[in-house]
């Protein structure tokens, strides 16, 4: 009788209300955006991450396992700027979902290193929009932050002041955190490092470094003999301190040329989850800086 009567009142139910527990269901193309997007979202959302904190995100291979995720997915969150160009497209089209809302989070982003003339695959992989890893900055994880609050507003109006109180929270911590990041990084401005490869622009202009050289000589392209002579000898002079690398990046040549140029290593992660207890946006942070200043110090 008890079960007759809870099903009579279920099926009397609006289809709006029995849907309204159900989290939103949210792909990000990266481990970054699935961290914002999961401390803004709260309970409300479940978010799953397409590139691994570990990979490179350039790189990522398009699976039908992947697919079947955005299939069945609500929104997709992306870095942009062509950062997935290789893989992305194929994984929406064989997603299948015409409901699936795709929301670029790099408009409104001061785009670093726009291209200017012509551009050539013998130039290395040039992104044509700008340099894609603006997340390595948290004054642009705000940006991002309130960008998917927005967006999720849209989809779930019902929600929108418990997204509204979890921006504020994330709002709050991650800027309480970065000053206390940039008054412990405020003596190194004016560094000079070395990069391994161009993702690291967003982190050094926020931070005040300059990057003075690159082991890869043409971004996503072995370097060169003569190119890496002349970056050793271009370290040996200026007395760099610092070769930045991330922990994706194969290690031999980075460390042969640090070693050479009297420098150190210095591998950081370049997204949550690229080492063991980077786990949120404020992680990552941390976790750089710690590096950083150990190595310049």
């Amino acid at each position: 009788m008890r079960v007759a009567l809870f099903l009579s009142i279920v099926f009397l139910l609006p289809a709006g209300l029995l849907s309204a527990a159900e989290p939103l269901s949210i792909v990000a193309t990266t481990s970054d955006i699935a961290s914002i997007a999961q401390a803004i979202g709260g309970e409300k959302v479940k978010v799953e991450g397409i590139a691994k904190g570990f990979q490179d995100p350039h790189y990522v291979e398009a699976k039908p396992s992947t697919m079947r995720l955005l299939n069945r997915a609500r929104a997709l969150f992306s870095v942009g700027l062509q950062l997935e160009v290789g893989w992305l497209p194929l994984l929406v089209q064989g997603a299948r979902n015409p409901k699936l809302v795709h929301i670029d989070l790099s408009e409104g982003i001061p785009v670093l290193e726009r291209p200017v003339g012509p551009i050539s695959r013998a130039q290395g992989d040039i992104h044509p929009e700008g340099n894609p890893h603006y997340w390595l900055d948290p004054r642009n994880g705000l940006l991002m932050a309130r960008r998917i609050q927005r967006e999720l507003k849209t989809l779930a109006p019902a929600d929108g002041d418990y997204f509204d109180r979890n921006l504020k929270l994330f709002e709050t911590s991650l800027n309480q955190r970065r000053q206390k990041w940039e008054e412990r990084m405020g003596r190194f401005r004016g560094a000079e490092v070395i990069a391994y490869h161009k993702q690291w622009e967003y982190l050094a202009h926020w931070l005040g470094l300059s990057i003075v050289g690159y082991v890869e000589d043409k971004p996503g392209i072995p370097p060169a003999p003569q190119h890496l002579a002349n970056l050793i000898r271009t370290m040996q002079e200026r007395k760099t301190k610092a070769l930045l690398a991330a922990t994706f990046t194969n290690p031999a040549i980075p460390q042969s040329v640090a070693e050479k140029g009297g420098a150190r290593m210095v591998v950081l992660p370049a997204s949550v989850g690229g080492e063991k207890g980077v786990e949120t946006h404020g992680d990552l942070f941390e976790a750089i800086v710690s590096k950083l200043t150990e190595a310049l110090s």
